[in-house]
């Protein structure tokens, strides 16, 4: 009995080591065949790759690194799938804005897809008709500057309520940023203007956006990097991640429907504030709307929360630790201030064209801190070969725009908050040309964002003096130690991970 189990056992390990061999030689045999290597980049193990080798957090700073070794172009394999990063803005430009018809792709992140983000959230969303749909609705009505302009006052009016918050209760900055926040994009959304405490919609968007962090988080579920395990059932073993993932989907399903039927309501009875989603159900009022149209509507205005109000939060975030740590920007952007607005009114978007340093400001505000470190992942949609290195089909491309922003080679002491970089006969590189995304991705509420932050940032500096009172995090570090400084926390969208109380005056 005992001879015929050893059999069976070694019968096994001979196949499994058979197995393996065949996978490696296969392997080999298609590498031989491709046209040009792979971009350079750490030596992968058979079969797994480079899976012990990927970052399980603050992953910029380990692509950043390879980037020095191997260069602007580095690449890395997990299993068969294939990871190229890039470590320049010159690179990112030539491959995803340049060739944008090959690399406008997503790759699925399969959490998210489980728990419905897939189907209509913009960053998300794959290359197709819905996509672009839901880009031509963005464009008309918060695309550019013309567009936006109508909606300047709820801008300003939100800032000076932010500012109202701050003075009340300063010991709060943080939670008054992100409701703020929330406040801009759900008024200019649904022309919803948001309770003071405990908001259903903040809160709803919050648990949403919370949600998709995690959903999107490196090493967060083991099905982002076996998507086979989709398929198992809810009943099976080890697979509570799809009861979470469909918990998920009624979190977005409610965050579109309870704002969308608010504005229905509105318009119904006559008193809907000016917005994107009444502009556009106005628009088309006299016309019979398809299940399409009528879905495009609903959730690209879904999608507006998700992809706008992190973005304005992080920013913001940034601005305050600034000026905490370099008070003499916050004095001089104070001075143009004083000149240009004077002391009887405070700023309004209009004004924006005559304060070029409180524009350097912001645009600093957006580089120091990258709102997105490592990008959205695009992916190919066909095989490519792009300065000598093979690039095949369904990789995966992830901008380093942390390095991007902190590239010596680009920014003068890139770690020092300074704004005047961005002005004089010979400016610095505006981060709005990486910070925003690349090629047919660029993030198409840019200039919502921009003008968000502008207008907070000035109504705050107009009002305001920021002053270090409390300033250490849970472990006791001060801010001021530069390696804590430039840390940030999980996610797609990321945050300054410091913690503090302010003195506003």
């Amino acid at each position: 009995m005992q001879s015929s189990l050893n059999l069976l056992y070694n019968l096994r390990l001979v196949d499994g080591i058979l197995i393996f061999l065949s996978l490696y030689l296969f392997k080999r045999w298609r590498d031989a065949r491709q046209p040009a290597p792979p971009p350079p980049g750490p030596r992968p193990w058979p079969i797994i790759g480079n899976l012990f080798d990927m970052p399980a957090s603050q992953e910029w700073l380990t692509f950043a690194k390879w980037g020095q070794t191997w260069g602007d172009i580095v690449s890395a394999s997990v299993f068969n799938q294939r990871i190229v990063i890039l470590n320049s803005a010159q690179a990112a430009i030539e491959i995803l804005d340049k060739k944008s018809n090959t690399y406008s792709n997503r790759p699925i992140m399969h959490m998210c897809d489980l728990g419905g983000w897939s189907n209509w959230f913009v960053t998300l969303q794959p290359h197709t008709d819905r996509f672009r749909n839901f880009r031509r609705l963005f464009y008309q009505t918060i695309g550019s500057g013309a567009a936006m302009t109508g909606f300047h006052p709820m801008e300003e009016d939100e800032a000076r309520k932010f500012v109202r918050r701050i003075l009340a209760e300063p010991e709060t900055l943080f939670d008054h940023v992100r409701r703020t926040a929330g406040a801009v994009i759900l008024r200019i959304t649904y022309g919803y203007s948001i309770l003071e405490k405990d908001d259903p919609l903040v809160k709803l968007a919050d648990a949403a956006m919370n949600q998709f962090s995690i959903g999107t988080a490196p090493g967060g579920y083991w099905v982002n990097t076996i998507p086979a395990l989709k398929y198992i059932p809810e009943w099976f073993p080890g697979a509570g991640f799809k009861r979470i993932a469909k918990a998920w989907k009624k979190t977005t399903y409610d965050m579109a429907e309870m704002p969308h039927q608010f504005v229905k309501k509105q318009m119904a009875t006559g008193e809907a504030e000016p917005s994107y989603m009444s502009r556009l159900l106005s628009e088309a009022r006299d016309l019979e709307l398809t299940a399409e149209q009528s879905y495009n509507i609903k959730w690209s205005a879904a999608s507006m929360y998700g992809g706008g109000a992190d973005t304005i939060v992080a920013t913001n975030t940034s601005f305050f630790l600034a000026m905490l740590l370099y008070p003499e920007v916050m004095h001089k952007a104070q001075a143009e201030l004083d000149s240009v607005i004077g002391y009887d009114r405070l700023p309004a978007l209009s004004d924006r064209d005559k304060l070029p340093y409180t524009n350097a400001l912001v645009l600093e505000a957006l580089r120091w801190h990258a709102v997105t470190p490592t990008g959205v992942a695009h992916t190919s949609s066909k095989d490519d070969v792009h300065a000598g290195y093979f690039i095949p089909r369904g990789s995966i491309i992830i901008p380093n725009v942390w390095r991007m922003l902190h590239d010596e080679r680009v920014y003068s002491d890139p770690f020092k908050f300074n704004p005047n970089r961005f002005l004089g006969l010979n400016p610095e590189p505006s981060p709005t040309n990486v910070c925003f995304g690349f090629g047919r991705r660029i993030c198409p509420g840019r200039v919502l964002a921009e003008a968000s932050v502008f207008i907070t940032c000035a109504t705050t500096l107009a009002t305001c003096n920021i002053e270090k009172w409390h300033l250490q995090d849970g472990d006791g570090k001060t801010i001021m130690d530069p390696d804590r400084v430039h840390e940030q926390t999980t996610g797609i969208v990321r945050q300054v991970a410091i913690t503090s109380s302010m003195c506003m005056e």
